[in-house]
């Protein structure tokens, strides 16, 4: 997450592909982290409400080794993930090698390798899409929409505790507020959404904070945490495709 947020701060060239300080380096660490993300299901529980993609298609931008992609495929008629670390899109592939609806592509967010027209949901993550800078990226992915499609960005909340002020420890030039601006002023709605992280033991949860932020904020979250679980506030932005012009 820091890396990326980065990127949007500093306004990354439009084919610029940024690093993930986590998924990239620590792959197995991360498959913990997702497995622990949302137990309850309420981010899901969210998407579905705000945007229904049964016997849809599918696409999940900056989908790293591919966790979401069968979750997608039990009910979606298609699942297209999209990544643009080649060892990811290994790992991605691997995991849906035997969904008959699901395949991955390599790829960045600003230049999907994917036609026009072809999708009813563009999903996103915590990934790319983190405010200013991310608009080429909005363009791609109003190209691939069906009219009436959507475009469904989940990423963390940095002003709910206590995940948001731990980032906002780590990068402090990140205000949520004018993120929020910038997704209501590109025609987003704001779904708040609350999920539970819950770990299989202490060295899981340790080990997965000290990789999504420095070592001091990590240390001092790690302290702040008792038991195996926490609360994590996210937001979930969608957009819709026109169906067509609006007549006067």
């Amino acid at each position: 997450m820091r890396g990326f947020v980065r990127a949007a701060l500093n306004a990354v060239r439009p084919a610029e592909v940024v690093p993930s300080p986590n998924i990239w380096h620590w792959p197995d660490v991360y498959e913990v982290e997702n497995r622990a993300q949302d137990v309850h299901s309420a981010i899901w529980t969210a998407i579905s409400n705000e945007c229904p993609f049964s016997n849809l298609d599918v696409v999940d931008v900056g989908c790293g080794d591919g966790f979401h992609l069968p979750i997608f495929a039990r009910t979606a008629k298609s699942v297209t993930g999209v990544e643009p670390h080649p060892p990811l899109v290994v790992r991605a592939r691997n995991r849906v090698a035997q969904l008959p609806n699901a395949r991955v592509v390599s790829g960045p967010a600003q230049s999907l390798p994917l036609d026009d027209a072809s999708a009813d949901l563009v999903h996103a993550r915590t990934a790319y899409f983190f405010g200013p800078g991310c608009e080429p990226g909005l363009r791609e992915a109003d190209r691939v929409l069906r009219p009436g499609g959507a475009l469904a960005i989940v990423d963390l909340d940095g002003a709910a505790d206590p995940y948001g002020p731990w980032l906002r420890a780590d990068e402090p030039r990140y205000n949520p507020a004018a993120v929020e601006k910038f997704f209501a002023d590109n025609g987003f709605s704001l779904t708040r959404v609350t999920a539970e992280w819950r770990f299989e033991s202490r060295e899981d949860l340790e080990s997965v904070l000290r990789i999504e932020f420095s070592a001091e904020v990590a240390e001092r979250a790690i302290a702040s945490i008792t038991g195996l679980s926490f609360p994590v506030g996210y937001r979930l932005h969608v957009r819709r495709k026109p169906k067509g012009l609006i007549a006067p």
